[in-house]
């Protein structure tokens, strides 16, 4: 057959006498050019055989693999029983919350006891160390008052800030007078609590802040820490309106609060009015349900969707309601009569409904005062339980109508107050409080409560601000002649990081896509690897509502809430499901199918899951070397906080002391040091191998290779430089900032994970996204290691190499001219009418003739091409939800009055700009939470090659998409003699839709289980202790004591 030199075809077509083009499913010969699909398959062969080579030669895997085997009889495979290890992790948790409880008990014990032994003096003068004033002095070199010298010194276990072990500091918040006769006098007694607060740090050394924050007002925090102002010298901080002091200090309620906005609330007041009302909502908290309601001649439901329901006040909830706030306006005239009525109607239907918190019922009435009584209404709703307590809030410095507001409260077991000003909004609001925790000061109830997860800025792990759960528990004044008062003197508490509860999942056992998740009573997450609390430049800012992710909002593939209501519920049992887990930014999808296990934790509101994937996932295996073989080993995890004079120890060090003998008092995972043992001992001769590899400078003398690394199912790592670190391209990898690329306590690198997925023996290629788009200048190539030929065999280490890209680019376009070469003379590749891609599985270009499309998504440049690819099944879409996103909000322009939603969304706007740069650009207002769901691609194992065509206007595109032997790549040649720049391309565009503020999620009430304890009143209860009693006029006291001895007799 005669070559016809001048017919050009493609990058890999012999230049014949016969055409082939191609449709769907034949090719027809016609008498011009024909390409040869089979040079196609030898470049793809050619290639992929010196990938493989490389690869295998520079990581060392078939030597690790050979170094398995020999170790095969000293190993022992066992299926992972879920159930089984879900239970002991349960009771490793409770066995640690436990701890932590008894250190409150102990000082609540301490507390009360030393109020006990104390006689309030109204002129006690004492000097205490105010965490603002320590160490402070005038401009004469003198301590100011409340100051004083305090030792304050480094301490690693606190993030190396400056703290003293010895004593303890007192907050006062801003607006209080810290020289108050009450805050004195608490201050005085409560130095009783220095002694425990140190005892309990030598008993648990892994304790980290512990606090009393009092009644009162003021906040001691152990160990003493200088405390700053912000730049205005203002310290908001007030531990009354944190969740932990009200979750302890009162019982789950549901409130419906009243606001005025009659025509004589205008101005001043109406903003008092706002401040109050978003003060009550810092109160709530997730066990409490609320509404809210605007009355004038008329009723108007701040949020009209909810019209007669309660919602749960969870942080998303109660920032909608705020928002609202702003848009109400004062006309018309009150008609309280009618608001009262609604209340008590919405509070006993929503109850009926079983929905709520079944416990304490409040309405808050916030006004600026009341022409009548409103008995009757009373009488018709609320006597003679008295189930639902009134709280008013008269705004405003009159005193016209305070009487009735007094009467109202007196005679519903509620507290009375009045709001002159601004500043009096904080301190008037807390006095409710002290009425709701009076039955369970009366019980003695010291029931210990634990906080949902939130976020402690002051403590940084390295990886940003810690997730922190808090413990905490009432002090109750235990004098008698005080008791029927119901005195809560405040509230004893510490944190708890959840990087504590990952310490007890031995993570090596969940596999290396299994992991352990927490939730809470309500169904929020306490910890998850999907969780993400945080976002935008270093992952420092919180997101609005990162405290109250739901587990279906991670876990979104369970659509009936099966595996979420069990959990909730408290059950213990199994679940399974296929699950789309999102990796690489959102980039990548890996498809599961998890078997969930799950069961409760005793003496807390939390049930525990843990997560394992079928296949290799459900097993693991124990090696067994000597201990002398392992003293050569430096990584185990040893817990280092136990007790002090291991505190500065190096896991290196520990582990070296721990194997020694000679230190009883380490504590550390015995049989997790023994398994890190045997894989260094495995793994040890991969060390020579790479240095002989060093040592030989006839290899690698292009330093195209330039790392090669290891990382074992225990989390050992190992790696190796080819490269002074100088040279390396990218020197973000494997280091602490590339987060995704090395072990963490819950999870395994993103390398490691898609080796594992791959078909043994074959590597999987990549360019590192998280790095950022100016170092996409290396590929990443790594494979796993089974230990046995089984089906089932566990994973026992992944091993790769890093090499710069235009190493890798050359060595492709390299195999298609030795292939090509009997074929081309003087012409060159890039002459060619063709394009030429080589494309991961997820359908990202890693070489093009056109450079600048290395990185992006396939469908992006070739766009008809790979909606062909999706037809004829060579490549799948999935879709993925996310339910944690965050969307820009803007306007359209500076005279538009509606919005519009950005749908670049928060995943997307972490690898791409600056969520900073965007708002510059685009003018955005507001960031708010949005559900996105989003694409992403996949291809099919089973069809290693493929043909087809595009047709648009009669020309015809032809295409041929060939798998690289050994890889997860694929070679796509395009034809690119037609233009249809016209076709649309497929991008990695997410589409957002703002449902997180839409009145059906508002609406929707998940499954929950409420606290087991519940105290709404006491028949012990002194009710006349209800604000301003004492000032009410003659008559209406009398009134009042008439209708209380007729309608409550005790």
């Amino acid at each position: 057959m005669q070559v016809d030199r001048s017919c050009v075809v493609s990058c890999a077509c012999y230049r014949l006498s016969v055409h082939i083009f191609f449709t769907d499913l034949v090719f027809y010969f016609l008498p011009a050019c024909v390409c040869v699909i089979c040079r196609v398959k030898l470049w793809a062969s050619a290639f992929g055989g010196e990938m493989k080579s490389i690869s295998a030669k520079y990581s060392g895997s078939q030597l690790l693999q050979k170094k398995y085997k020999e170790f095969e009889r000293a190993v022992r495979v066992e299926e992972i029983d879920g159930l089984r290890l879900v239970k002991r992790l349960a009771e490793n948790m409770e066995e640690m919350f436990h701890k932590k409880a008894q250190a409150m008990k102990r000082l609540v014990e301490a507390a009360e006891e030393a109020h006990l032994q104390h006689r309030e003096d109204p002129n006690l003068q004492y000097e205490y160390f105010n965490a603002v004033l320590i160490n402070e002095v005038d401009e004469e070199g003198n301590s100011v008052e409340l100051g004083g010298q305090f030792i304050l010194q480094p301490n690693d276990h606190f993030n190396n800030l400056s703290v003293n072990l010895s004593l303890s500091v007192v907050q006062v918040p801003t607006n209080m007078y810290n020289k108050d006769s009450a805050i004195v006098n608490g201050v005085y007694w409560s130095e009783a609590l220095n002694k425990v607060f140190v005892d309990n740090f030598e008993r648990d050394p892994s304790l980290i802040w512990q606090y009393f924050g009092s009644a009162k007002g003021f906040f001691r925090q152990y160990p003493g820490i200088k405390w700053k102002p912000d730049e205005h010298g203002v310290i908001a901080f007030d531990c009354r309106n944190r969740k932990w002091y009200i979750q302890a200090a009162t019982s789950p309620k549901d409130v419906v609060i009243l606001v005025d906005v009659s025509g004589s609330m205008k101005g001043l007041r109406l903003t008092i009015a706002r401040q109050t009302v978003s003060s009550i909502l810092d109160t709530l908290g997730d066990d409490d349900f609320f509404n809210i309601i605007a009355y004038n001649e008329e009723l108007h439901y701040v949020e009209p969707c909810l019209n007669g329901t309660l919602v749960q006040a969870d942080i998303t909830n109660k920032d909608h309601f705020r928002e609202h706030l702003d848009k109400l306006f004062a006309q018309g005239i009150g008609m309280l009569d009618i608001a009262l009525t609604e209340a008590f109607n919405l509070l006993s239907d929503f109850n009926e409904t079983g929905r709520g918190s079944e416990c304490s019922q409040a309405i808050m009435l916030v006004t600026d005062g009341a022409v009548d009584t409103y008995d009757a209404i009373f009488a018709k709703y609320n006597w003679p339980e008295r189930k639902v307590r009134i709280f008013p809030y008269l705004i405003g410095r009159e005193s016209a109508f305070a009487d009735n507001l007094k009467w109202m409260a007196c005679a519903n077991k509620g507290y009375f107050t009045q709001i002159s000003t601004l500043a009096d909004v904080q301190e008037n609001v807390m006095e409710y409080l002290h009425v709701l925790s009076r039955p369970k000061v009366i019980d003695l109830e010291h029931d210990t409560v634990w906080t949902e997860a939130y976020i402690d800025s002051t403590l940084e792990d390295g990886q940003g601000p810690v997730l922190m759960t808090t413990v905490a528990m009432p002090v109750f004044s235990t004098k008698n002649e005080t008791r029927n008062r119901g005195i809560l003197l405040g509230v004893v508490g510490t944190d708890v990081p959840v990087s504590e509860l990952l310490k007890t999942i031995p993570k090596y056992k969940l596999g290396i896509h299994g992991y352990a998740f927490a939730i809470t009573n309500n169904g929020y997450i306490l910890t998850h690897p999907d969780l993400r609390p945080l976002y935008g430049d270093g992952k420092k800012r919180r997101k609005p509502n990162y405290s109250s992710v739901d587990l279906s909002e991670v876990e979104w593939e369970d659509k009936d809430d099966t595996l979420r209501n069990a959990m909730v519920n408290r059950k213990t049992g199994t679940f399974s499901m296929e699950v789309k887990k999102s990796v690489d930014k959102g980039r990548r999808v890996l498809v599961l199918h998890n078997d969930y296990y799950y069961t409760d934790i005793k003496g807390t509101p939390f049930s525990l899951g843990v997560a394992l994937s079928r296949g290799h996932g459900k097993f693991f295996f124990r090696g067994n070397v000597t201990v002398e073989e392992g003293r050569k080993s430096s990584l185990t995890y040893c817990n280092t906080d136990e007790h002090p004079e291991h505190r500065y120890l190096s896991q290196i060090e520990a582990i070296k002391l721990y194997l020694s003998g000679h230190e009883p008092h380490l504590q550390c995972d015995k049989e997790l040091v023994q398994e890190v043992l045997f894989d260094a001992v495995v793994t040890a001769p991969l060390e020579a191998y790479w240095t002989s590899l060093v040592l030989n400078k006839s290899e690698n003398s292009d330093k195209g290779v330039e790392i090669a690394y290891l990382g074992t199912r225990t989390g050992l790592s190992r790696i190796n430089l080819f490269v002074v670190p100088d040279e390396l391209t990218n020197q973000d990898f494997l280091t602490a900032e590339d987060k995704e690329g090395v072990f963490n306590a819950d999870h395994f690198p993103l390398w490691y994970k898609r080796a594992a997925e791959q078909v043994p023996g074959t590597f999987v290629y990549s360019l590192p996204f998280n790095i950022g788009s100016e170092n996409k200048s290396v590929v990443l190539a790594s494979t796993a290691i089974q230990l046995l030929d089984e089906r089932k065999s566990p994973i026992a280490a992944a091993v790769g190499i890093q090499m710069k890209l235009e190493f890798f680019q050359k060595k492709f376009w390299t195999a298609s001219r030795q292939v090509s070469q009997p074929f081309f003379s003087s012409s060159t590749l890039h002459d060619c009418n063709i394009n030429c891609y080589l494309i991961d599985n997820n359908g990202f270009v890693l070489v093009a003739e056109d450079y600048t499309l290395t990185g992006k998504f396939f469908g992006e440049a070739e766009g008809a091409v790979m909606s062909k690819l999706l037809q004829m099944g060579s490549f799948k879409r999935v879709t993925l939800y996310d339910y944690q996103a965050l969307c820009w909000v803007y306007s359209e322009s500076s005279a538009s009055g509606h919005t519009l939603l950005d749908v670049r969304a928060e995943y997307f706007l972490d690898h791409s700009t600056s969520l900073f740069a965007i708002h510059a650009k685009l003018g955005l207002q507001l960031l708010v939470p949005c559900d996105t769901e989003y694409p992403a691609f996949v291809s099919e194992r089973t069809i290693k090659e493929n043909t087809g065509n595009v047709d648009c206007d009669g020309c015809i595109k032809s295409f041929v998409i060939q798998q690289i032997p050994s890889s997860n790549l694929f070679m796509v040649v395009v034809d690119n003699k037609c233009d249809l720049y016209t076709l649309s391309g497929i991008a990695l565009t997410s589409a957002a839709h703002n449902e997180s503020l839409k009145c059906e999620r508002l609406k929707m009430q998940k499954d929950r289980r409420r606290p087991d304890t519940c105290h709404p009143f006491h028949p012990e209860e002194n009710s006349m202790e209800c604000g301003g009693a004492a000032s009410l006029n003659p008559s209406l006291v009398a009134t009042l004591l008439c209708v209380l001895v007729a309608l409550f007799p005790r």
